[in-house]
């Protein structure tokens, strides 16, 4: 047999580890606006084509490299950070793993300009696919400046899974973010194709942040610093009405590196507790300073992913601190007697309390004021057995009033299938339930209705989700929505990432009746909603469709209609006024039997529940 084991030739090995450091654009940019920082640039340009495809360069006026070193940091694992393994284990660094330059280089064509500041020529390289094509030198200011032009030019099947330009320029977006938000003493420009997006000054971490997230953060920013002797934290977080329904604003940073930790988000979200509505995130742009030693960055090729040598005290230590803040700006309860000295050290707490102390406290002013007639803050006392009996009493004995007009008002579903309603809700019962019924709200999320087989068990908001669902469908489909208009104009500052995205619905809500229209950089303008709509729900209403499409495959243009719609059904299906009058309760369930699918909310879940009379019966023994 011959032998089949071979060693891979250097391109193509340097096209396998382009694979695993580039897969997109933003990775390429990602890589070349780390190496720059480490050069030590003030000041640092990036310019895009085609979202990345065509052109991506990055200028710096960083220390630049010799003829040499230009030639050599196109070799697969050359670095000038690394000398000895000792080096892993304390990296301060951004690129040290030595494979960006030669990753790119093999997927790209790629031109580099150098120049040392000592030096009076700088170097020109041209690679292409790992061929080095010319060196030469060249007249250019000191730092460096690399273009990297038809990324996958040579891999078309990797170029084809690229996906569409606005995608692209979004995960370019949030690489550019990241690493500006990590270091505001660096001066940054962004260009697309031929706009600028970007002018940022160097200044101080609250400026950055309101300069890359948006001005309607300023007022919301409250500041963290914790200094202690395993980790030292400080950043700022948001106030509870900062929060948001989208994900993408929450932003670690560990020894200046920015890193996704499901585990550290978790703390941050617990210091929350209580303050939150249900299915919002809360804003943060949190920096972790910790001996190097003691974090392991290279355990993903994008370093984006890191373990701690204590992960259990790193959650303590930040929870703590972002709880201390928030109580710090009156946003928490900062009240923990427990915790105290100086409380747990008076008598009133150490000494036991004596009958004599008793006696004293019941004859002294406070207690009279809560005892005597006639005082404003007395407390009626009642003997409590007599007023549970008052109370059985009136549950037993309900107007003849009330139940003549709510058989006036309900009339039974008899089947859930879609069978012929029989007899008044509340007349006369037999012991096989026909021609009775009735219907009871429990807390106004909950509906449960007396059926022929049984008992109904109805979702309230899944119900109305369902409905709103298929209202919308019907006028979506037919291309006649209608328009609320508000009476003031409002208006909605978004990150660049998410105007991205909601610039490319505007279509599609327009069709569901809504008026919006870009108004000035990431700002758009609301002058109509869809009928229904509540008002100063549109803002949560256009974070949910954002949400929503964040999520939504790119190749699924033709499934973004039913996103949409679905995000805002699940807004409009909260409307428990209606429910609370039999007539609305009624209607909610013809409503939602002359549904389509009855059964499932647009995202699956179940609207309803059925208990037959054979199941109730066993349940009860």
């Amino acid at each position: 047999m011959p032998d089949v084991i071979q060693l891979l030739s250097d391109h193509i090995a340097n096209q396998i580890a382009a694979g695993e450091v580039i897969q997109r654009p933003a990775s390429a940019v990602k890589e070349l606006l780390e190496n720059a920082i480490d050069a030590g640039a003030t000041e640092i340009q990036l310019i895009i084509k085609d979202a990345g495809k065509e052109l991506i360069q990055v200028t710096d006026n960083g220390k630049g490299m010799s003829a040499t070193d230009a030639r050599m940091s196109f070799e697969r694992h050359a670095t000038s950070k690394i000398k000895s393994i000792d080096d892993l284990f304390k990296i301060r660094t951004m690129g040290f793993r030595g494979e960006a330059l030669a990753s790119i280089a093999a997927v790209a064509q790629v031109e580099m300009k150098t120049r040392q500041e000592q030096s009076e020529t700088g170097t020109r390289i041209i690679v292409e696919g790992t061929d080095v094509k010319s060196q030469e030198p060249c007249a250019v200011n000191p730092g460096t400046t690399i273009m990297v032009k038809n990324l996958f030019f040579n891999v078309p099947a990797r170029r084809n899974f690229l996906k569409s330009n606005n995608t692209e320029l979004r995960n370019i977006l949030d690489e550019f973010t990241r690493v500006a938000l990590a270091n505001p003493g660096i001066g940054f420009r962004m260009w697309n194709n031929g706009v600028e997006q970007y002018r940022l000054e160097v200044d101080n971490l609250k400026a950055r942040i309101l300069g890359l997230l948006g001005n309607n953060h300023a007022k919301n920013l409250v500041p963290v610093e914790q200094e202690t002797d395993m980790l030292n934290i400080h950043g700022f977080v948001g106030k509870p009405q900062a929060s948001t329904r989208t994900r993408g604003m929450q932003y670690f940073f560990i020894n200046g590196r920015f890193i996704k930790s499901p585990y550290l988000n978790h703390a941050v979200v617990q210091a929350y507790e209580g303050l939150l509505e249900k299915d919002t995130y809360p804003f943060y742009v949190l920096f972790l300073e910790a001996d190097p030693a003691k974090v392991d960055v290279n355990v993903h090729p994008t370093k984006q992913e890191v373990k701690f040598e204590d992960d259990r005290l790193m959650y303590s230590y930040l929870m703590a601190a972002v709880k201390h803040s928030l109580a710090r700006y009156n946003i928490a309860p900062s009240l923990d007697f427990t915790l105290n000295p100086e409380i747990q050290q008076l008598p009133s707490v150490r000494l036991p309390f004596t009958d004599k102390q008793k006696e004293q406290t019941q004859k002294g002013y406070l207690a009279n004021t809560f005892s005597d007639r006639g005082q404003a803050h007395a407390i009626e006392q009642k003997d409590s057995l007599k007023q549970w009996k008052e109370l059985y009493e009136i549950a037993n004995t309900p107007a003849a009033t009330n139940i003549e007009k709510a058989a006036q008002d309900y009339n039974r579903y008899s089947d859930v299938q879609g069978e012929a309603t029989q007899g008044s809700m509340l007349s006369g019962s037999t012991s096989e339930g026909k021609g009775s019924g009735s219907m009871m709200l429990i807390r106004d999320s909950m509906l449960v209705a007396t059926v022929k087989s049984g008992i109904m068990l109805v979702h309230i908001r899944r119900a109305q989700e369902r409905i709103c669902y298929e209202r919308l469908l019907g006028v979506w489909n037919n291309e006649n929505a209608a328009s609320q208009r508000i009476l003031f104009p409002t208006s909605y500052e978004m990150s660049p990432q998410d105007a991205l995205l909601l610039q490319e619905a505007i279509p599609d809500l327009v069709r569901l009746g809504f008026d919006i229209t870009p108004f000035g950089k990431n700002t758009f303008v609301v002058q109509g909603v869809p009928p229904g709509l509540s008002s100063g729900a549109e803002k949560k209403v256009l974070d949910d469709v954002v949400e929503q499409l964040k999520h939504e495959s790119p190749d699924a243009t033709g499934h973004r209609s039913d996103l949409l719609i679905a995000a805002m059904a699940k807004r409009l299906a909260n409307n428990t006024e209606a429910i609370r009058q039999p007539e609305g309760q009624q209607g909610l369930i013809d409503e939602l039997f002359a549904c389509t699918q009855p059964e499932l909310t647009p995202d699956g879940k179940k609207t309803f529940s059925m208990l037959k009379m054979d199941d109730l019966e066993r349940m009860l023994g």
